[in-house]
Formats: C-alpha cells, sequence, structure tokens
C-alpha cells in the first residue's frame, strides 16, 4: 500500500516505517548531552567566553567507491524518500561514528525551492579524466572581449515556487511532523565573493591582464557583479525568503553558525528576515595570483558594499589572507576569518588574537594521502595549538575528496583532533 501526494513519488508504507525509524533516532541524538554541550560550545567560541577547541570533518565530498556514508546502505525504494533517508543517515553517521561537533538539532528541513537565471551567456566546460570522479576541467569563457561583449551581460533574474515548497514541507510533516517539527530553513547561495563568477564570465587570465590593460572595463564588470548581487538579497528580503542561519547552519567556508548576535536586537520571531539577521561569506581564491594592491583597488571595494549589509561575517576559504589581512580587517562586521594550508599561521594568530576566530583549515592530504601518517597529524595539530594557543580556534578538516577508500580514517582525525586539543567531545 502506498500514499499519494501531489508534486512527490508514491511512498511505501515501508518507506514510511523507515524514514520514521531513522527521524527517531536523530530525535534522541539531539537530545543527548554530548549534542547539547557542543551547542553550547559553539555559542562560547562565539562569545569569547571559553577556549574550548571545535572540532569539524567534512565528508559528503568524498568521491572513493568506498563512501563514509555508501548508497547501498540506503533502504527506501522511492527517490524523494532515498533523499530523505540519505539526509538522516548523515545526520546519524556523523553523530554515532564521525563524532565531530556537528550539532544535530531536532527539525527536519526543507529550502524555499529557488530558481536563478543565467547572465545571458554560458561558458563551454570541457573535462579531463574522470569528471564524476577527481578530473580536471577548463572552460571557454563566453565574454571574449570585455568592451565589445559587455553588452551579451544582463542582470540576472530569481523566481520562487511557493506552492511547490509548501506542498514538500506538508508531506514531510504528514511522514515525520510528529516525530521532528518541519522548518523552512537554508540557504540560497555559498559566497558574495564574485570573483568565480568574474572568471568564469572572462576567464581567469583575462581578469588579471585586465588589471593592468584594461581597469576601467574591470572595475565596469565587478560593478555589475555588485548591482547583480545586491538585486538577489534584495529580492530575497523583498520575498521574506530569508531565513535565519544562526544555528547548525553552515556558514563560511565550513563553520557553523552558532551565535547570540543573531538575528539583531531589534528583531522579534515571526518577524521576516532581513540580510542584517544573516551570516555572509566573502572571498577571493581566483585572485590568489594578484597582489594586495589589485585585491584592494578591483576586488575590496565591491565585496565590502554586499558584505556590510549583512549581520555577521565570515571571509576568505582556500586562499591565504595574511598578505591582505590589512585590507581585509576594514570589514565591520568580520566574525570569522579562515587560515588556510598556505597561510602564515603566525601572522594569523597575531593579527586575529581574540577579536576574531582563526578558522583553521588542515591540509586535506593529511588524510588522503597513500600513507595515512598519525603522527604527521598529531604534529599538525600541535603546531597550530602552539602557534594560536590563545585565539578562538576552530580547526576544520575541509575539502576532503578521496580517504583512499578508507573511511575510517575522517573519525580517526577526529579522533587525533579530540586528543591533542584536550577535548573529550
Amino acid at each position: 500500500m502506498a500514499t499519494e501526494n501531489a508534486g512527490h513519488d508514491r511512498i511505501t508504507e515501508r518507506d514510511t516505517d523507515i524514514l520514521r525509524r531513522l527521524a527517531q533516532r536523530k530525535a534522541v541524538i539531539a537530545q543527548d548531552p554530548a549534542n547539547q554541550e557542543r551547542r553550547r560550545a559553539w555559542y562560547c567560541l562565539d562569545s569569547g567566553n571559553d577556549d574550548r577547541v571545535m572540532i569539524l570533518a567534512e565528508h559528503g565530498g568524498v568521491r572513493d567507491r568506498i563512501k563514509p556514508v555508501p548508497d547501498d546502505i540506503l533502504e527506501c525504494t522511492g527517490d524523494w524518500a532515498r533523499g530523505i533517508e540519505n539526509g538522516l543517515r548523515n545526520d546519524i553517521y556523523r553523530f554515532e561514528k564521525l563524532k565531530d561537533d556537528h550539532v544535530v538539532e531536532p527539525f527536519m528541513d526543507v529550502r524555499w525551492k529557488t530558481t536563478f537565471s543565467n547572465y545571458g551567456v554560458e561558458a563551454v566546460t570541457h573535462y579531463g579524466g574522470d569528471d564524476n570522479y577527481m578530473g580536471s576541467r577548463s572552460w571557454d569563457p563566453p565574454i571574449k572581449d570585455l568592451d565589445g561583449d559587455f553588452g551579451k551581460l544582463h542582470f540576472r533574474t530569481f523566481t520562487v515556487d511557493r506552492e511547490a515548497t509548501l506542498k514538500e514541507k506538508d508531506h514531510l510533516e504528514k511522514i515525520l511532523g510528529s516525530i521532528l517539527p518541519v522548518r523552512i530553513r537554508g540557504g540560497h547561495y555559498w559566497t558574495m565573493g564574485m570573483t568565480g563568477t568574474a572568471i568564469q564570465l572572462i576567464g581567469l587570465q583575462q581578469m588579471m591582464l585586465a588589471m593592468y590593460d584594461n581597469p576601467h572595463a574591470l572595475h565596469h564588470l565587478m560593478k555589475f557583479l555588485r548591482d547583480d548581487h545586491v538585486n538577489l538579497i534584495n529580492w530575497l528580503e523583498n520575498e521574506n525568503l530569508y531565513t535565519l542561519n544562526n544555528e547548525n547552519d553552515y556558514i563560511g567556508s565550513g563553520s557553523e553558525g552558532y551565535t547570540r548576535g543573531l538575528p539583531q536586537a531589534d528583531w522579534n520571531a515571526g518577524m521576516p528576515v532581513r540580510k542584517q539577521d544573516q551570516w555572509v561569506l566573502s572571498e577571493s581564491q581566483e585572485t590568489v595570483g594578484v597582489g594586495p594592491e589589485q585585491f584592494e583597488e578591483f576586488i575590496f571595494p565591491y565585496q565590502k558594499e554586499i558584505v556590510e549589509q549583512f549581520g555577521k561575517s565570515y571571509y576568505g576559504c582556500c586562499e591565504p589572507v595574511h598578505n591582505r589581512w590589512h585590507i581585509l580587517k576594514r570589514i565591520n562586521n568580520l566574525a570569522r576569518v579562515s587560515v588556510s594550508p598556505w597561510a602564515d599561521q603566525e601572522f594569523m594568530a597575531e593579527s586575529l588574537g581574540t577579536k576574531y576566530v582563526y578558522s583553521r583549515k588542515p591540509n586535506p592530504t593529511l588524510v588522503s594521502t597513500g600513507v595515512f601518517n598519525e603522527q604527521a597529524i598529531r604534529q599538525d595539530i600541535r603546531n597550530t595549538l602552539e602557534i594560536a594557543g590563545k585565539c578562538r580556534i576552530e580547526i576544520i578538516m575541509k575539502d576532503v575528496h578521496t580517504l583512499q577508500n578508507e573511511p575510517d580514517r575522517l573519525p580517526r582525525w577526529v579522533e587525533i583532533a579530540r586528543e591533542e586539543t584536550g577535548n573529550a567531545g
């Protein structure tokens, strides 16, 4: 026997039973003392009230044949049910096996179904090797001549399917609502950095050369992208599509959003969420090869105008930011800063102090190379603690794409990190 819901596949009683069983496990996890301690510790990290080092490890990007949460453990038969099951099993895996500081909240979340158009042009992408695994890629930027082709660009348009979103929420509530409340929550984009978009449109080489050969045209492009991104955030706000991201929400480049500082003090439950009630990420990995003067002239002013419309900001991802810190520290709402594997840790520790969160990203090769060297992992963590021990620290193992088909490596990294930081978890 199966139940029918418009817009979703038929869900069998067996699939329903599987989802309800997993949801019950998630509900129990959400009340576990360890889970609640992690929530408390995140708030303390944000406020600076504790010296507990927070530890996170990302497993969703692992592309090995043997994954941390393999597809073959899924029991549901319907596509929609399997998607929900996968999310629940990942929550359970992270708590029961990975045991990092991710917090499991007692909710089921549904995102607004939004669609964004392109800019009137599309890059043609070419893949090398196995694009389903870890192959390389290149692309043909559609804007070959910044002056002559600029007219091809137009601002993006945005739409939301409220009916489909509310139907999915209703469907999920009928199945799991008695176990876990269902809410609409989740982001619409990852970054407001804009430089990733810029190089897709014009190419990395052309962007770098334009800083010298055609600075006026590059400023024109960055102003266009800034205005387009402002259009997006204003549209989301006007359409009441923003939701709070101040809990276990993915913010920045891997962190969790727990803060008492958001939403703003004048916001009350039931009010529309505004951009100033939100975390935002900005980064510029694509300009790692240019000097701080070029970053300051061509990139930073446009990022700053956007970022400061939000409540709190996180800056950086894989790029080292030590040589542009004197610029970035002018961001008024900056709260967390990425300290990538290529950053000058000593400089960043001295610069960030206790004012900002020191968001350390160890090199993922520590868990990805042929030999899993536990001593090297311990030394890497000890080095960070020795350098930045007086800072507010989170250590995030991210951008992990292979564990050499040994998924237990990642939980072991977490275990070692806990041992070295004196954090039992």
